[in-house]
């Protein structure tokens, strides 16, 4: 490998969380379970190709240097139509941070940590909280959208 050419970019873990809870409640229970602080970021992810922002929490462990991200993989934007009669009125339109992965309501994804045993760990913690319906590690590689993740 040349000296200048590793990739930082993807340098993170990603896990994949299933829960109906509101963003704030799920950041609540994580700090909660696993004794970190996450803090409602001050602008959510947003595209300039898209009227689409996504919440985004944070908390920085100094201890391990390790970043983490709760993000919201679901934006649902209220619209009006023009139209009036059957079809007409007021709808909402889903949008997905990573579309391949629809079925994901949250990420949690955790900058500078590759360490295995943890990452499993991290998981068996995160099934505790009764909100979770389940989670999972994901791959970043095989995303498609894997781009919309690195910010």
């Amino acid at each position: 490998m040349e000296l200048g050419l590793f990739d930082l970019e993807e340098d993170f873990s990603l896990i994949g969380i299933h829960s109906t809870e509101e963003d704030y409640r799920l950041a609540y229970l994580l700090n909660q379970q696993l004794s970190t602080k996450l803090k409602r970021f001050k602008q959510p992810l947003d595209f300039k190709d898209s009227s689409s922002e996504y919440p985004l929490f944070e908390y920085m462990d100094c201890k391990s240097l390790n970043n983490y991200y709760l993000i919201n993989n679901k934006c649902s934007i209220k619209a009006i139509s023009k139209t009036s009669g059957l079809f007409g009125g007021n709808y909402s339109k889903t949008t997905y941070l990573i579309p391949e992965k629809k079925e994901i309501d949250y990420f949690y994804k955790i900058d500078g940590c590759n360490n295995p045993l943890f990452l499993k760990n991290l998981v068996t913690n995160l099934k505790q909280i009764s909100q979770i319906i389940t989670c999972y590690l994901i791959d970043p590689t095989t995303l498609k959208s894997k781009n919309h993740l690195i910010f």
